[in-house]
């Protein structure tokens, strides 16, 4: 089972088939057994010039440009209300389905800086995080 973790090696061979495939931008997909290697991944597109949007705020926290997402800690709240519900004794086929409800875009400043991108003032207006 270790060996599937990711690893700084297997980050190294991506980092290859990016710089040979030379995309537009980049997603970073939600991964939290990664979330060691977000710094790296962030400082080489950063040194790439590579624009990247991410799943997770703390991505973006780690150097990351921008993420737009669910924002997960209102999703674990709402799963210890239900629960609390089905421990209370509710059938969970009882329980309606939920759907992510709070979307939080979190902006980089200082990635965009690093890039040489301009971010539009109406995107950072809508922003509710910017890191500067």
């Amino acid at each position: 089972m270790l060996s599937r973790l990711p690893r700084e090696s297997n980050l190294d061979d991506a980092f290859l088939k990016v710089r040979s495939t030379r995309p537009d931008a980049i997603l970073v997909v939600a991964d939290p057994l990664s979330a060691n290697l977000q710094p790296k991944i962030a400082e080489f597109l950063i040194q790439n010039r590579l624009p990247s949007i991410y799943t997770y705020r703390e991505q973006v926290l780690a150097g990351g440009l921008v993420s737009y997402a669910t924002n997960y800690y209102e999703l674990f709240r709402r799963a210890a209300t239900v629960a609390d519900k089905i421990l209370k004794g509710a059938k969970p086929r009882n329980l309606p389905v939920e759907q992510p409800t709070k979307f939080e875009l979190v902006v980089n400043l200082r990635t965009a800086n690093a890039l040489g991108l301009t971010v539009p003032p109406t995107l950072l207006s809508r922003a509710d995080e910017v890191i500067e």
